[in-house]
């Protein structure tokens, strides 16, 4: 029988798995698999880091359905985050806790209001576009290309603010997967671009930690009740727990207020034992400890990885931030060729055209656009790493 569901495919990340599943007959991450397409950290501890909890204690209290927009001793520890690293002025009544990062943006998206035009990079976090076109939101593509080695500037923005109407940027920052960082003077004036009337933004900051110089959108803002920026964060990367599914939302009171009645109807809440586990892993003497510890592991990292890349031809064009390489493959060579040769050593990249905010498929200039995961990698894999890249690039 024909489906009564309309058709969907999957997110581009989870298209590139699935490709990988079929070619090997393993899922990515597993013992004995190369992850570089996957956007996860390790989860293990790292060098000079605080340790990660193996066992969450809560009691048969707990198994009541949680809070709408998030327990409040979790919204108390993200407040508290935020005015000790960034000295920002917000209460529990700013925070919406959502089931992953995901969620949040897309949320914030649905909510959009028509008139407003969505401003996003030609080079982007591959499930942005997803959303958009889900959404069936009018957005604008500022240009993040070779040409200006993917990395826009708020004069950009404001070329396309100057068109008219109310516009609403949508950026990740560290950007993924190019890992260009907005941070300081330049971040401080995306902000107040943002903070004008007419004008609302989304800081998708789950890299946040993964750079030598760790800021947020929330240290600029002025007066969080009155703009419509959205700051989105999650304990994914930076504290290290993927698997315990638990973002959130930073704005207006007003617009908190909104996610917590979307919540009572799409996620109920979020499990209350994850969120038990991220208040315990926000500890501001524990959080000090990983933000270190992070952005040390990944910078060497980042570098050491960089370093062979090159020499093995790679164009790279990557940033400061993040954990990845965007990169430009050796010679004529193609992602997806890239990719079937790598899958007979139980390997994949991200091809570049998924993160093509235009789709263009294989006319896309990012055809020769690679995203390299350095993630989920121990240190002790980088010479088999190596070893593999080599065997690819040369045969």
């Amino acid at each position: 029988m024909e489906s009564a569901l309309t058709h969907f495919p999957p997110m581009g990340v989870y298209e590139t798995l699935f490709k990988f599943k079929d070619a090997t007959g393993l899922y990515m991450g597993v013992d004995g698999t190369h992850p570089w397409a996957q956007g996860f950290p390790l989860t293990s501890p790292l060098p000079g880091g605080p340790e990660i909890p193996t066992s969450i204690s809560f009691t048969y209290k707990d198994l009541k359905y949680p809070s709408a927009t998030g327990e409040h001793e979790l919204l108390v520890a993200i407040c508290r985050y935020y005015k000790e690293f960034y000295n920002c002025d917000i209460h529990p009544h700013n925070v919406a806790v959502f089931a992953g990062g995901r969620p949040a943006i897309y949320a914030t998206l649905a909510f959009l209001k028509p008139e407003y035009r969505v401003l996003v990079e030609e080079t982007e976090y591959t499930p942005y576009w997803d959303a958009l076109r889900l959404l069936e939101k009018n957005y604008e593509i500022i240009p993040s290309n070779v040409e200006n080695s993917f990395r826009p500037t708020v004069e950009n923005y404001e070329a396309a603010a100057a068109k008219g109407g109310s516009v609403f940027l949508l950026k990740s920052n560290p950007c993924n997967p190019t890992g260009v960082t907005w941070t300081g003077d330049q971040l401080r004036s995306m902000v107040q671009f943002c903070s004008q009337s007419g004008r609302g933004g989304l800081f998708d900051e789950a890299y946040e930690f993964f750079s030598d110089n760790i800021d947020s959108a929330l240290r600029y803002v002025q007066n969080i009740e009155d703009s419509n920026i959205f700051v989105v964060s999650a304990a994914t990367k930076g504290l290290q727990a993927p698997g315990l599914r638990v973002g959130w939302v930073v704005s207006s009171k007003h617009n908190i207020e909104l996610f917590r009645n979307f919540s009572s109807i799409s996620m109920g809440g979020v499990a209350r034992p994850s969120q038990i586990c991220v208040t315990g892993l926000l500890d501001i003497e524990r959080v000090t400890i990983a933000r270190q510890a992070v952005a040390r592991f990944y910078s060497n990292q980042r570098r050491r990885y960089g370093e062979a890349l090159r020499k093995l031809g790679f164009e790279l064009f990557t940033g400061d931030g993040g954990f990845y390489h965007w990169m430009k493959l050796p010679g004529n060579l193609t992602a997806d060729e890239f990719n079937q040769r790598l899958f007979a050593f139980k390997a994949a990249i991200l091809p570049g055209t998924l993160c093509d905010m235009f789709r263009r498929g294989e006319s896309s200039p990012h055809t020769h656009f690679v995203r390299f995961s350095f993630g989920p990698l121990p240190e002790d894999s980088f010479e088999t790493d190596i070893e593999i890249l080599v065997k690819c690039i040369s045969s």
